[in-house]
């Protein structure tokens, strides 16, 4: 498959750009010069906020394709992809001589604010639909100024929205620093654009870019009535709660003390000591919030800041944000600061001032929280070992949503640290995060832990009818999803130390006891007989199994694959295969006891847990 890429096709294009980006049609422009051109085409909301719709409402990942040499290349590419790229050396020729004759603009933004790794943005817009100034003007909205004082590297970003939709495509060349967008008028294109591309240079530069939203949160510790401060870092595709558990309060007692922080919600850059730089200076958010459930996202919505995309807005200037009638995907860029909050009388602000989390070294701990979004048997809460927490960023596990891929919105998917920008190997991704993590756990001994969240719901049931070649799904049983109360009680409590975990049906511990609320009726066996239930896991284990020999195939450590042959055993023999006898008569390994025993494990790379932080286990 490899004669389908040219590498000399790629190199001659990253070659003639610079002369065709020249031309007297590129005008450069500010993000204050961007506003009145975009406003024109917009509606302003009762909030004095400005809305737009675009033709186009989710990103289109299936047409997106990596150039370059074999250590970029998709892994395994469709047969649209393999279409895409043996055309994109047509298709770059073409854009050359595009470039020279469509008005464009160039907007020169900063993305990070640190002292070491600042990548420099440089968008090319086509206007020759004049409304595509607002595509512009929101990613704008979501970066910084340049500073020349904060190094590079330089990125550039050339989207022309009115390519024929037959031609619709995302060319990415990763070891030129460009990435191409036609046929499209999402603005996330080019966000994520810049933004993988961030991810993989910082991955060159040693560190790792993460899909994850980052915080700062403050407990009072309930045994010894000290203050606590520990990182999160929160795991999850587009639209499964990234942004709103980044964002949320959590129920804690800011009277007393205790908060949280909001430092990002999207990318970030994880470094050896635990810290991560943040990518971006505002946030592109879904807008399905309920204002009493969710005040800090709701206030920035509301704000005059706000600028809409895909927002319902009624005849009489309402932004309805829980209405999906016309798009499922309703974003938002929201500015940072008004993420603010009632307390007495005053309004006050929750984001933390620096994009950037801080080291191990300076907090209490850090959390690595994998959300998931699923329906069926999932505990709402999983207490994982670092090898658990590992196979987590592994499986990527949720299903997609609106926001990914709108036609398979609901069904089951997998991907590594459930980041669908990674670049070449995302074995090598895997590899690395065990390393960084490992280590840390070794070297802090009891301040590093790993959870999985489900933010789904328990209990449903689907019918699927293969019959005719097709599949065709029924919802026989439609679930609720956990209450944001409950999820916020859970990861309180688990930062206080004060819920109760038990071992699973999954081989992890799962929550079974948090503070105001009765999790009895939130058991699997309340919705399933016993041989549902082994049927979901079987299923469960097919799908792990088969995605991590795919995975296996880019590279992953052998260790890594020792440690998911071992959590299949979680099936019974009916569905493994395996003789009852054997999984009966074998000492699963200490990696996936549950962490009540490894309280007591000498050898465990944990040592012994403490009290703070969540490690009251009982």
């Amino acid at each position: 498959m490899s004669d389908i890429f040219d590498e000399a096709a790629y190199s001659n294009f990253a070659e003639n750009l610079p002369h065709a980006l020249s031309g007297q049609n590129i005008r450069k422009v500010t993000m204050k010069q961007l506003r009145k051109p975009a406003i024109q085409h917009g509606r302003k909301a009762k909030t004095r906020a400005w809305g737009w719709r675009s033709m186009v409402s989710s990103r289109i990942g299936p047409k997106t394709v990596y150039l370059g040499s074999p250590s970029v290349r998709l892994p395994n590419p469709t047969a649209l992809h393999q279409n895409i790229i043996r055309k994109a050396p047509e298709q770059l020729h073409k854009t050359l001589q595009l470039l020279r004759d469509l008005p464009m603009i160039h907007l020169r933004r900063q993305m990070c604010r640190n002292s070491e790794y600042n990548p420099i943005c440089n968008l090319y817009m086509s206007v020759n639909d004049p409304k595509s100034h607002r595509i512009a003007y929101m990613w704008a909205n979501t970066m910084s100024d340049v500073d020349p004082n904060r190094p590079g590297p330089e990125f550039t970003m050339i989207h022309i929205p009115e390519e024929h939709n037959m031609n619709q495509q995302v060319l990415t060349i990763p070891e030129h620093n460009i990435n191409l967008c036609y046929g499209s008028d999402y603005m996330g294109e080019d966000k994520k654009g810049f933004l993988r591309q961030a991810m993989w240079r910082a991955d060159e530069l040693g560190m790792l870019g993460l899909h994850a939203g980052t915080k700062l949160v403050t407990v009072r510790d309930p045994h010894s009535g000290s203050l606590k401060k520990y990182g999160v870092y929160l795991f999850g595709l587009s639209a499964t709660g990234k942004t709103t558990w980044s964002c949320h309060r959590l129920g804690l007692n800011e009277a007393n003390g205790e908060g949280t922080e909001v430092i990002q919600d999207d990318i970030v850059f994880l470094k050896n000591d635990g810290s991560s730089y943040g990518a971006e200076a505002n946030f592109f958010v879904k807008t399905d919030v309920d204002a009493e459930l969710q005040e800090a996202m709701y206030n920035t919505l509301v704000h005059k800041s706000a600028l809409y995309e895909n927002v319902m807005i009624d005849a009489n200037g309402n932004p309805m944000f829980l209405d999906e009638r016309l798009c499922g995907n309703g974003r938002a860029v929201v500015q940072k600061n008004k993420f603010t909050v009632r307390r007495g009388k005053k309004m006050v602000s929750i984001a933390y001032p620096s994009f950037d989390l801080p080291p191990l070294d300076e907090l209490d701990g850090i959390v690595f929280a994998f959300i998931t979004r699923r329906n069926t048997i999932m505990s709402f809460s999983q207490e994982l070992t670092p090898e658990q927490g590992v196979l987590a960023y592994l499986w990527g596990e949720s299903t997609h949503s609106k926001a990914s891929e709108p036609e398979k919105a609901g069904d089951s998917v997998r991907t590594v640290g459930t980041d669908p920008f990674i670049v070449g190997s995302r074995a090598n991704k895997v590899n690395r995060f065990r390393d960084i993590v490992m280590d840390l756990v070794n070297r802090y001994p009891g301040k590093v832990r790993f959870f999985q969240y489900n933010t789904g719901g328990m209990g449903e049931i689907i019918k699927a009818d293969r019959s005719n070649g097709k599949v065709k799904k029924t919802m026989i049983r439609k679930v609720e999803r956990v209450p944001i109360p409950l999820m916020a009680a859970v990861q309180r409590g688990d930062l206080q130390g004060t819920n109760k975990y038990a071992p699973g049906r999954l081989g992890t511990n799962e929550v079974v006891d948090v503070a105001g609320f009765d999790m009895r009726k939130y058991n699997a066996k309340s919705f399933y007989d016993e041989e549902q239930i082994e049927q979901y896991i079987h299923d469960l284990v097919k799908g792990r199994r088969r995605f991590t020999q795919e995975i296996e195939a880019e590279g992953l450590d052998r260790e890594i694959s020792k440690w998911a042959e071992e959590s299949f055993r979680i099936a019974r023999s009916s569905t493994t295969g395996i003789p009852e006898t054997e999984i009966k008569s074998k000492k699963i390994s200490s990696i996936f006891r549950p962490l009540k025993s490894l309280e007591h494990d000498g050898g465990s790379s944990l040592g012994r847990l403490p009290r703070s932080f969540g490690w009251n286990i009982k």
